[in-house]
């Protein structure tokens, strides 16, 4: 029994690990609206990249967007379906509906992995002298894109982590679902990948 209770204890402990790893969140500690509290500072732009539940992401950049957390929103994104728009062009026709003027949004239509959405996102930051950046990701995915931006951007730019802590393939109870599982997994060894220099 109690090598029972132990061994579940161990596998709750990995599940907590691996979910606080993957969703680190730099405004965690912040209220709904930027104040002065360190590290709870308004930032230049918030990007959103595309993938997974894509409508979620936009959501959260807007609700970030109306808050007052930034004044710029980037949408980064291929067409998943190369036969109609952008995942990007469908970020800024949501975030329109949603209220947001056409000219707070820039979008990023040619990135169709992590890396590339950093590094042509980046390109946009650059010209823009964007210093202070919210990045909008699914909460699996957060960690993978903030090392990826990090190391694209350079050093004169920060990137502010904040997922989207619960959409249609992502909660608090991934670990309850093989998709959960497929998912952590597979965003620990692409993790991996990057350190080692092999990313996509």
């Amino acid at each position: 029994m109690i090598k029972l209770i132990a061994s579940f204890c161990g596998v709750a402990l990995i599940v907590l690990l691996v979910g606080a790893y993957l969703a680190p969140d730099d405004l965690a500690k912040c209220d709904v609206s930027p104040s002065d509290t360190p590290g709870c500072q308004a930032a230049d732009v918030i990007v959103a990249v595309s993938g997974g539940d894509t409508q979620a992401r936009t959501d959260e950049a807007v609700s970030l967007y109306t808050h007052g957390w930034a004044p710029k929103l980037i949408f980064s994104g291929a067409a998943a379906d190369k036969s109609g728009p952008s995942n990007a062009e469908a970020m800024r026709e949501r975030a329109i509906a949603a209220g947001v003027p056409e000219d707070a949004i820039t979008t990023e239509e040619l990135s169709e992995t992590t890396r590339q959405n950093a590094q042509l996102s980046s390109s946009v930051l650059a010209s823009n002298d964007d210093r202070r950046v919210i990045l909008v990701t699914s909460a699996y995915h957060q960690r993978r894109a903030g090392l990826e931006f990090r190391s694209t951007v350079g050093a004169n730019t920060q990137i502010v982590n904040h997922p989207v802590q619960h959409d249609n393939q992502w909660s608090q109870w991934w670990w309850l679902t093989p998709t959960g599982w497929w998912l952590a997994l597979s965003e620990l060894i692409k993790i991996v990948l990057v350190y080692v220099g092999i990313s996509r």
